[in-house]
């Protein structure tokens, strides 16, 4: 990612929602091919699967194509993820060494139980740990933390090597090394609203409401999209938050900027695509409903404006966020979905959730039209099987998504859902937007 902030999963996505969608019979959609074979053990490769979850005060640790490195302090924990698809017991090993002399007393915690190990030698080596009784199939964690060493580092640990009982089949790991970075980043899910065949829209209102406790650092949760961009909020660190409202370039021709909000900044991004970027830095809370607007219109030239606003209950007004031209494109919204995604590689074992609820468009005829129906899908991180923790559907009449954080009980993709009609059409003037 060369950009930072501008987000993978929204070009997929506008890719992804601007062709047809399944219809969401099939609701089995695990790509066989990426699925593991049956085998005697499995090695589990830091390099896509491990995380440096706790860095202690000067810590160092770091996870690299080559596993875990810099292990020097005792405070740091870094754990690795697997998923199994049966019970009984499970065999753990790592792969490890400590260079270029000395020993290291480590713990290593499965799933709860501890396990102490001294390890020596400066060649990479099968160091046996433990065995575990693994009593539900899903997600296990495994935790490396150091106790002792006697030379200048506890070592490098390149695998995790799983066998038993509990591995017979159905074994989930990120396998894929020229896609670690994704991996690690987790998988990112989209919700494509079906809109009654009939109605063109010119409008496109959504509202969106994050729980509490799921605001993680590299989230962005995208309320609107549409088949050239994309709108949502986001938590780019411990204090800052934004609002993002991005239009890709076309094939031939930039995205230029006609005009924008107070406070909005504006510029170009590259990385993974090109186009107008404009985004207010608002600390937006957990547990608060906000309400999403998008217009687009060809503006009589060849070129289509998207327009982009946002109501904020803490100030009661709709704030303009801006409008992009984008050239050599005539159209209207199309493709419109949500999605959720982690933009950060460390951070992709932390769990996000979002809330929408209450989709309208308004046509070109000037009728509001309730959008009550989803297709739940997801990225290739899911469907070539490197991870399963990703869920989506409607709880308590809204629809949600989630994904991160090795949950277990995934949701398969590729199967729409449908959320009771509420049959209130927004109180917005759109005469008086600013």
């Amino acid at each position: 990612m060369k950009i930072p902030f501008i987000t993978g999963a929204a070009l997929v996505c506008s890719l992804l929602f601007s062709c047809s969608k399944n219809s969401g019979d099939d609701q089995t959609q695990i790509d066989d091919t990426a699925v593991l074979p049956p085998a005697a053990s499995y090695s589990v490769p830091l390099a896509g699967n491990g995380f440096v979850t706790t860095l202690a005060s000067g810590g160092v640790e770091v996870i690299t194509g080559n596993g875990l490195g810099n292990w020097t302090n005792a405070g740091s924990i870094t754990s690795v993820y697997f998923r199994v698809g049966l019970t009984g017991t499970l065999n753990v090993s790592i792969r490890a060494k400590v260079a270029p002399s000395g020993s290291s007393n480590i713990k290593v915690t499965v799933n709860g139980t501890v396990f102490n190990k001294t390890i020596t030698g400066s060649s990479y080596a099968t160091h046996s740990i433990g065995s575990v009784t693994v009593n539900t199939a899903g997600y296990i964690k495994v935790d490396l933390q150091g106790v002792s060493k006697t030379g200048s580092y506890f070592g490098d640990v390149s695998d995790v090597i799983i066998s038993g009982a509990a591995t017979a089949n159905n074994v989930v790991y990120a396998n894929d090394a020229a896609n670690y970075y994704w991996s690690r980043r987790g998988p990112s899910v989209h919700l494509g609203y079906s809109v009654p065949s009939g109605n063109t829209a010119e409008w496109f209102y959504n509202e969106m409401t994050i729980p509490p406790g799921e605001d993680k650092i590299g989230s962005y949760f995208m309320s609107n999209g549409f088949g050239q961009g994309y709108f949502g909020i986001q938590v780019n660190s411990a204090t800052e938050r934004r609002v993002l409202f991005s239009v890709w370039d076309p094939s031939v021709g930039t995205t230029t900027l006609v005009r924008k909000g107070t406070g909005v900044v504006d510029n170009t991004f590259g990385g993974e695509g090109t186009g107008g970027q404009s985004y207010l830095v608002f600390n937006w809370s957990v547990g608060t409903t906000y309400k999403f607007l998008n217009k687009a219109v060809p503006d009589g030239t060849g070129g289509t404006d998207y327009s982009a606003w946002i109501y904020t209950p803490e100030t009661g007004t709709w704030r303009f966020i801006a409008t992009w031209k984008r050239p050599n494109t005539v159209t209207y919204l199309t493709g419109i979905h949500s999605f959720l995604e982690c933009f950060s590689d460390t951070r992709g074992y932390l769990g996000r959730k979002v809330h929408y609820n209450n989709q309208w468009i308004r046509n070109t005829a000037g009728n509001w039209v309730e959008l009550t129906t989803a297709n739940f899908t997801a990225d290739a991180t899911a469907t070539n099987d490197q991870r399963r923790d990703y869920a989506g559907g409607v709880e308590s009449g809204k629809f949600f998504l989630k994904n991160g954080g090795f949950f277990s009980n995934y949701v398969t993709y590729n199967q729409s859902f449908t959320r009771t009609a509420l049959g209130v059409p927004p109180s917005v003037n759109l005469n008086t937007l600013p």
